[in-house]
């Protein structure tokens, strides 16, 4: 049986930096949004860090935080 890989743990005195993460992506009402699989859509709902409801014409979603295949145009 295997153990678990650990992250790696960056020592404060190496040269090379550690990985910062994208920080995260906020969206209000009303904003028009593009996502990878469902297209052109509105921002009709938000649920505060979890998820937002966004309405693509033909279907409503909600799409979870981080909202990695959705960005604002």
């Amino acid at each position: 049986m295997t153990k678990p890989v650990a992250s790696k743990r960056i020592l404060p005195t190496s040269p090379f930096k550690a990985p910062v993460a994208p920080p995260p992506k906020h969206f209000a009402v009303g904003d028009q949004v593009t996502h990878d699989m469902y297209g052109l859509g509105r921002v009709i709902g938000i649920e505060d860090g979890i998820a937002a409801l966004v309405d693509f014409g033909s279907a409503q979603e909600r799409i979870l935080s981080p909202y990695a295949k959705m960005s604002k145009l």
